[in-house]
C-alpha cells in the first residue's frame, strides 16, 4: 500500500525546517479561509494537546490567542494511547514528579466534561483503573519491588494474586504471575481529546495559523531587560503578541529567537504505538492492562470502538521516525504473552512518535528571564495526563504576569525552566 507524503504513519513530521500551508485561519474545519490578525495577547508555538490546551484555556480567560502549527493534533499527541497513569509512571526517584501527577489526574474528570460540553464531542473519558501483571516469577520480583516503593510514598496500589488478575481480566494468559491493581489510573482517547480541543478553540475564537514559526521575536525593554515581541513565521507576516508560549515538544528547543538561558533542553524520545482492531465476536479488555515481560514494559489500551492501542517501545535514536523491526517483534511478542486472543485482531496502524524528554524527566513549564516568554514542554511519558494541569498553570502565570492575581505555590514549582539555567548537554 502507498500513502501520500503526509499521510504515510512513518512520514517525517512538517514542523520545523519543511515547506507547510500557507497561514489561514481554520482552513480545515466547514468555512471560509478568513485573515489572520496581526496582534494577539498571547501567541502559542506549538499545536499539540499541550499547547491546545493553553489556547482553549487562555481564551476561556478572555484573551486574544492564536496557535501557530502546520498540523495541529498530530505528533506525539497523535501516536499517544491516552493513558492517564500517575501510578504506574511512577519511578524511583520521581516522587516530586509523582505527586504533579497525581494531583494533574484529578483534573481530568472536570477537565473532560467541560471539553465535550464546549465542542460537543466525547472525548471518552475511562476512569476504569489499570491492571499491571507480571510474565513470569522474575516479573513479579520487579513489580513487588515498585508495589512497595509505591506505598511508601502514598500512591493507591494494591496487590493481586494471578487468579485475582484473570478475574479482574478473563483475557489475560493462564501463566501470568499476579499483579498490582491500580484504581487511580483511568485512560482518555487521546485522538478524540485533540479533535476536541481544535473545535472548542474554533468555539472560543482561538486562530489556528498553518504555519511555522522561523524565531520568537525579542526586543530590549529600558526598565525591564528583554522583552517578548511576538513570532517571525515561515510564510505569513509576523504575529506579535504580549506573550508567547513554547509547547513544541520535542522541537521546542529548536525555535530560534531564544536568548540561550531560555532554550528549553528538550529531546526527542522515539516511541512506537500500533493500533488494533477487534473483528466481531472476538473478546475485549475491559480496561487498561499494563505488563513486564521479561523485564520489558508494555501496555494494552482499549478503545470504546472495539480498538486496542498497543505500546510502547521508548529509544533514544534522535528525530527519526523510523520503526525499527527489532523492538517492534518484541512489543508484539511480548504483548500476545499476556493476551494470547490478540492473534484474533486485526492490526491498523503503525504509529511513531516522539515524546520531549527534558534531562531530568521532568516538565518544564513557567516564565523565563525575557518578559512575556513562557515554556510549557518536556512532558515526556506524561503529555496527556499533565494537558489539563498545565494549562491552567500556564493561564494563572498569564494572570499574574497581567496584576490580575498573585502567584501562589504550585506543584510546578519544582519544574520551572529555571533549574536548568545553567544545563549544558553532555558528550
Amino acid at each position: 500500500m502507498e500513502f501520500p507524503p503526509s499521510s504515510h504513519p512513518c512520514a517525517t513530521p512538517t514542523w520545523v525546517g519543511t515547506t507547510v500551508t500557507a497561514a489561514v485561519a481554520w482552513s480545515h474545519v466547514d468555512r471560509g479561509p478568513t485573515g489572520v490578525s496581526k496582534h494577539h495577547d498571547v501567541v502559542v508555538v506549538g499545536g499539540g494537546i499541550i499547547g491546545l490546551a493553553i489556547a482553549w484555556r487562555s481564551a476561556q480567560s478572555g484573551r486574544h490567542v492564536a496557535v501557530v502549527d502546520p498540523d495541529p493534533g498530530k505528533g506525539a499527541t497523535w501516536a499517544a494511547a491516552g493513558m492517564l497513569a500517575p501510578v504506574s509512571e511512577a519511578h524511583f526517584g520521581e516522587e516530586v514528579l509523582a505527586a504533579l501527577n497525581l494531583a494533574a489526574a484529578a483534573a481530568w474528570p472536570d477537565f473532560a466534561a467541560q471539553l465535550q460540553a464546549s465542542s460537543g464531542m466525547a472525548v471518552h473519558f475511562r476512569p476504569d483503573g489499570t491492571l499491571l501483571v507480571a510474565g513470569d516469577p522474575s516479573d513479579r520480583v520487579d513489580i513487588d519491588r515498585t508495589l512497595a516503593f509505591h506505598l511508601a510514598i502514598g500512591l493507591p496500589a494494591f496487590r493481586l494474586g494471578a487468579r485475582s488478575c484473570r478475574e479482574a481480566e478473563p483475557m489475560l494468559a493462564p501463566g501470568i504471575s499476579g499483579g498490582v491493581d491500580l484504581p487511580e489510573d483511568h485512560q482518555v482517547d487521546n485522538r478524540a481529546v485533540a479533535t476536541a480541543l481544535i473545535e472548542a478553540c474554533r468555539v472560543a475564537e482561538v486562530t489556528m495559523v498553518a504555519d511555522r514559526v522561523l524565531r520568537v521575536d525579542v526586543g530590549a525593554q529600558l526598565d525591564h531587560g528583554l522583552r517578548v515581541q511576538g513570532v517571525s513565521l515561515a510564510i505569513g507576516d509576523a504575529l506579535a503578541a504580549q506573550s508567547v508560549v513554547i509547547s513544541a515538544g520535542s522541537r521546542s528547543g529548536e525555535v530560534e529567537g531564544l536568548p540561550g538561558a531560555c532554550r528549553p533542553p528538550v529531546r526527542p524520545v522515539h516511541g512506537v504505538t500500533v493500533r488494533l482492531q477487534a473483528r466481531h465476536g472476538v473478546p475485549r479488555l475491559r480496561r487498561t492492562v499494563r505488563a513486564l515481560v521479561h523485564g520489558r514494559s508494555c501496555y494494552l489500551v482499549p478503545r470504546d470502538d472495539g480498538g486496542l492501542v498497543l505500546g510502547a517501545t521508548m529509544e533514544e535514536r534522535g528525530s527519526t521516525l523510523d520503526v525499527p523491526f527489532g523492538g517492534l517483534a518484541e512489543l508484539l511478542s511480548d504483548a500476545r504473552r499476556i493476551v494470547p486472543a490478540l492473534d484474533e485482531y486485526s492490526v491498523i496502524e503503525l504509529a511513531p512518535g516522539l515524546r520531549p524528554g527534558s534531562p531530568d524527566n521532568g516538565p518544564i513549564v513557567g516564565t523565563t528571564a525575557v518578559h512575556g516568554l513562557l515554556l510549557a514542554t518536556g512532558h515526556f511519558r506524561n503529555g496527556v495526563l499533565l494537558a489539563p494541569a498545565t494549562a491552567d498553570e500556564v493561564v494563572g502565570l498569564l494572570d499574574a504576569r497581567d496584576d490580575r492575581t498573585t502567584v501562589r505555590p504550585s506543584p510546578f514549582d519544582a519544574f520551572r525552566p529555571v533549574r536548568f539555567a545553567e544545563w549544558e548537554p553532555q558528550g
